[in-house]
């Protein structure tokens, strides 16, 4: 009976649990609003307001009698009721939710782990309670996805005021009142805001790189800057005007305004003038020039100046309530005006939206050419274009005019105006103009570039041309199958493409001003990465700059014309200066005796890969030979294992003969050119390359190179009598060293032969002079 009991009851609780779960699912939208009424999630209240018109005009039940324009006018006001009204529109971005009754356990507090709902407020918190958070955070939370997907694409036509906070800060507490006030203020100029709780979005809070609470962070363009100041009003408003570009806005007066409203043809875009009496630019009117800085261009006119009279008069400006105009191809007189005191955003916005394009604007790249002529998407929503096809010399001017002066009489909103430069968009026009005519009338079809297409006349601009373009445009009212040609465009080229270098440039600006801005605030966290990367880049700039100088200054000195050499070498120095790896550190080369004392330092125990390079001469050769010496090897002072010294045969003469002994080959090379062996070796101007650690030498003898002007000997063999030492002219010994150049290449290449010896001899013992 018990078993029989609990079973009942188990069976109770999930019939319970599914209704409670149907009516959960019940409660979630049947349609999609944003899906209905056609617009993005990002659209303005303008722009919904507009589209929700044209459809409930054309679904009306009075007006279209198909079977389902009931079902569906009743769809678009129940999308409109809801992307109307701000709380609906940000409780259904967030919960997916179109009624006033949120599902169990998404309400203000709670929050969900795995599968499992739970309210906060059960456990009455006083962080995270209604009477302590009254104002409503959880309108303005952001999640990862939400900000990668939503947030960071709307940033590049409004900025973004982020909160970043957690449940136990009591810093956050304080800060809440100002926020509130400047939310309330900043929402209602159509910057976006968020909220960020750490405790519920570490992911997103290390993504934006916010490690403390509170902060505030603003973001723009997909870029991410920290609030330094105290938090009051005055100080985040001021941060938010600061996040937007510096040249939004241009200042107007009477000198500069026909170059600011003749640009016009050059920049392709309406412009906006607004007349107001404060002498800083309103912040609503920076951040509409923010959101429609691609459409239009902006100025300024401070009707406080005394520089501004003319234009005021000239257009008939109300002193008392701020004035916009929007002037197109014509600078004299506006296209549209709009006064009022106190201007609304939303006001702001569909005047703008309204004047986004010139009456024939020039299709410049392919993002104009989408807006302009949309691809049909229903039958009572086709958009035809009339394209002149044209160009920019004189030889045109008459017909453009009389283009223009034709879409300016346009009444239709289903037929749009444009013209391209033949020789700017050569592809399209190739395609366009196959019966030479150069005015089409198209409709797109696809976005993948198909078009019906009709060639109606070779415009000249005549009344002629006018009439019969008037005719064609009342045939396609009624027959739209005249489009009887269809085609493939191609995409349209960027004309503005010149122009990224100057972006460019801005946008470096701007950056380079938030990065000082920031090691200014010491938010050395966030900037760590890039202050790394900066120094880096600074210092490889600085290695090589100076790298360079030092190799520049080598060469010239190596170049010079040496006058006290005599007869220049042909396989001497002069060919090998600076073709060492590094440049030399210093003016002169620094050369050691090698004695009894620096015996042990400069060569037994020199450390692993280093050499020391050593001179070998006498008393009577030392001055000439170590001039020589310094000229040849100084190029290749600049690495820093090789060591210079000199070794007076004189006094050990009997260490190099047991060096010699040491190396049987080198020995054996000297033995080969001894005649007999009987007399005394002459090693001056020897040249020696020790490495102390391996334990070999690299030997240099003297190869003459020059003419010997006392004796008709063969100049590559040395004296071979002891007494013809004494006899020897400076230039003979001079020329010892003419190829020592050669042979430091050859070592530094290690191509030389390397003569091993079992350990090195003394140096102790002096030989004495004779």
């Amino acid at each position: 009976m018990a078993v029989s009991t609990m079973c009942l009851s188990l069976a109770a609780v999930v019939v319970l649990l599914s209704v409670l779960l149907t009516g959960s699912a019940d409660a979630g939208p049947e349609v999609d609003p944003y899906q209905i009424l056609g617009v993005t999630r990002t659209a303005s209240q303008a722009e919904i307001k507009k589209v929700y018109k044209r459809l409930a005009k054309e679904w009306h039940p009075d007006k279209n009698k198909s079977p389902g324009a009931e079902d569906m006018f009743i769809k678009i006001t129940k999308s409109y009721e809801i992307l109307s009204n701000e709380d609906k529109r940000a409780n259904y971005d967030r919960y997916g939710q179109t009624d006033d009754t949120q599902p169990y356990g998404s309400g203000r507090y709670g929050h969900r782990h795995d599968s499992f709902y739970f309210d906060e407020s059960f456990f009455n918190f006083p962080f995270n309670s209604k009477n302590h958070r009254d104002f409503a955070d959880s309108k303005y939370t952001l999640h990862f996805n939400q900000y990668v997907n939503d947030v960071v694409p709307d940033s590049y036509k409004r900025p973004y005021l982020i909160k970043i906070t957690s449940d136990w800060c009591f810093s956050c507490i304080h800060i809440e009142p100002v926020w509130k006030e400047v939310v309330q203020e900043m929402e209602s100029l159509g910057v976006g805001i968020g909220v960020v709780d750490v405790g519920y979005e570490r992911r997103l809070a290390n993504h934006l790189g916010a490690h403390r609470t509170p902060s505030i962070l603003g973001v723009i363009n997909g870029k991410v800057t920290f609030f330094h100041y105290a938090v009051a009003k005055e100080h985040l408003r001021q941060f938010v005007e600061d996040l937007l570009p510096q040249r939004l806005v241009e200042r107007v007066t009477d000198k500069n305004d026909q170059q600011f409203l003749n640009s016009w043809h050059e920049l392709n875009k309406p412009h906006v003038l607004l007349f107001d009496q404060v002498p800083a630019v309103p912040l609503l009117y920076k951040l509409t020039a923010f959101a429609y800085k691609d459409y239009l261009q902006f100025g300024y006119v401070d009707q406080g100046l005394s520089e501004t009279a003319n234009l005021q008069k000239q257009f008939n400006i109300n002193t008392y309530a701020p004035t916009m105009l929007v002037f197109k191809e014509n600078i004299d007189k506006p296209a549209d005006i709009i006064q009022a005191k106190g201007l609304k955003k939303q006001i702001i916005d569909e005047f703008m939206s309204n004047n986004k394009f010139l009456l024939a604007p020039r299709l410049v790249n392919q993002k104009l050419f989408d807006e302009l002529c949309p691809v049909k998407q229903f039958h009572r929503r086709r958009k035809y274009c009339v394209l002149l096809i044209t160009g920019d010399e004189e030889t045109f001017t008459f017909g453009n005019q009389a283009f223009l002066s034709f879409a300016s009489t346009n009444t239709k909103e289903v037929v749009r105006f444009a013209y391209v430069y033949q020789r700017l968009q050569q592809p399209l026009c190739d395609i366009l103009m196959q019966s030479k005519d150069s005015v089409v009338i198209l409709e797109r079809r696809n976005t993948a570039g198909k078009v019906f297409f009709k060639p109606v006349t070779a415009w000249n601009g005549s009344e002629e041309d006018k009439q019969q373009l008037l005719e064609e445009l009342e045939r396609l009212q009624k027959d739209p199958s005249i489009l009887v040609h269809d085609a493939m465009l191609p995409e349209l080229n960027n004309e503005f493409a010149s122009m990224f270098i100057i972006r460019w440039i801005y946008a470096s600006y701007d950056y380079l001003s938030e990065v000082i801005d920031d090691i200014l605030h010491n938010n050395w966290r966030e900037m760590m990465p890039l202050l790394s990367l900066i120094f880096s880049a600074l210092f490889i700039l600085f290695g090589t700059v100076v790298i360079q100088a030092f190799s520049d200054s080598s060469e010239d000195k190596q170049t010079k014309p040496k006058a006290k050499d005599g007869t220049k070498a042909e396989n001497g120095s002069s060919g090998t200066s600076g073709t060492s790896s590094r440049p030399p550190k210093k003016s002169f080369v620094e050369v050691t005796e090698l004695t009894d004392i620096t015996y042990m330092s400069n060569l037994v125990k020199l450390r692993p890969g280093h050499m020391n390079i050593v001179l070998v001469l006498s008393d009577a050769s030392k001055n000439i030979l170590l001039s020589k010496f310094a000229k040849e090897v100084y190029s290749f002072t600049g690495s820093l294992t090789l060591h210079f010294s000199f070794l007076n045969i004189d006094k050990h003469i009997e260490w190099m003969n047991t060096l010699l002994e040491y190396a049987q080959d080198a020995m054996q090379i000297d033995a080969d050119e001894d005649d007999g062996g009987n007399h005394k070796m002459d090693y001056t101007g020897y040249v020696l390359a020790l490495n102390g650690h391996k334990k070999y030498l690299c030997l240099f003898k003297p190869v003459y190179t020059g003419e010997d002007l006392d004796t008709n000997s063969r100049d590559d063999h040395p004296p071979r009598k002891s007494n013809r030492s004494r006899n020897i002219s400076t230039l003979q010994i001079h020329h010892k060293l003419d190829r020592l150049g050669l042979w430091m290449e050859r070592l530094m290449e290690g191509t030389l032969p390397r003569y091993y010896i079992p350990a090195w001899p003394g140096l102790a013992k002096i030989t004495p002079s004779k």
